[in-house]
């Protein structure tokens, strides 16, 4: 087997290719902590702000943000625990927080997935990385393989109603398999959730409808240049609660969720995202794909 030479080693990791992770900045804890604190005086729950926070850190290629994200979430107090909502545990915010990792794979790519998701499990401590999950849930099979298109086809349908056909004939010119991999590899086998499996962590932890438009919004809006498809995605926000979908047989309630399908809610998850971009990227905006850096 051949090997990579040092001036091929050399060039792939040279510094203006950027090929590492995206280290926190010293700030990065303030602003989520101060992002957390605003969320809860909008009654914004936590599954909400994680969700956006963590699509934003897995966007932007930085695990240890991701890290942060975990620990701030093991100090928020559960409101009124009760017998049928008990508090959050460590195990629930990590799974939450992978599952949110795995769906980025839709909007960013497998890649930064593939880094900041193994990143994270090494960072997190052994009694709750022992505790994760480890039976897959979305293996298609001959027997549910009918259920997860039509219920990757409904999530589509969820998502751009008015104008879902048309979309889909749109994608067809560009390309005859586009919608077909959309619906089948996205849609229905990762972005919808598995029938009857029980969410990572337990009830209460599912990345369902909504906390999957938040996970297309702010994955999106840290990419920046493609704001026709940030528009679509707080639509398809807005319709899981004008249509009823975020009510829907398997849901769970979002707290928070209908106030952020507002118009005043749309505005505090993009600024709020902006304000994440800014900090973790160091002041230099987005590190999805900003360009080479100049050679120093």
């Amino acid at each position: 087997m051949s090997k990579l030479s040092e001036a091929v080693k050399a060039l792939i990791n040279a510094g203006h290719a950027k090929s590492g992770y995206t280290p926190s900045s010293p700030g990065v804890q303030t602003a989520l902590a101060r992002f957390a604190s605003d969320a809860a005086e909008k009654k914004v729950g936590l599954p909400a702000w994680v969700t956006l926070s963590t699509a934003v850190s897995a966007t932007l290629n930085c695990p240890e943000a991701m890290t942060q994200i975990f620990h701030i979430a093991n100090s928020t107090p559960t409101p009124t625990p009760t017998p049928s909502s008990p508090p959050r545990t460590p195990v629930q915010n990590a799974e939450l927080i992978r599952e949110v990792g795995l769906k980025c794979i839709s909007f960013n790519g497998i890649p930064r997935s593939i880094n900041t998701l193994g990143a994270f499990r090494n960072s997190l401590p052994s009694d709750v990385g022992a505790a994760l999950s480890t039976e897959p849930t979305r293996e298609l099979t001959p027997d549910n393989l009918p259920t997860r298109k039509r219920d990757g086809l409904a999530l589509w349908d969820s998502v751009y109603v008015g104008f879902e056909r048309k979309l889909l004939d749109k994608l067809a010119q560009s390309h005859p398999d586009l919608p077909v991999h959309i619906l089948n590899g996205h849609y229905a086998n990762l972005l919808s959730n598995p029938r009857g499996a029980t969410p990572p962590g337990g009830p209460g932890n599912k990345v369902g409808r909504v906390l999957t438009s938040l996970v297309a919004i702010a994955c999106l809006r840290t990419q920046t240049g493609v704001g026709p498809q940030v528009v679509s995605h707080v639509f398809g926000l807005r319709k899981a609660y004008d249509n009823g979908d975020a009510h829907a047989e398997g849901e769970e309630p979002v707290e928070g969720g209908q106030w952020l399908a507002t118009e005043d809610g749309n505005i505090w998850i993009l600024e709020n995202i902006d304000k994440l971009i800014n900090v973790i990227g160091g002041g230099e905006g987005t590190t999805f794909a900003p360009g080479l850096r100049p050679k120093l």
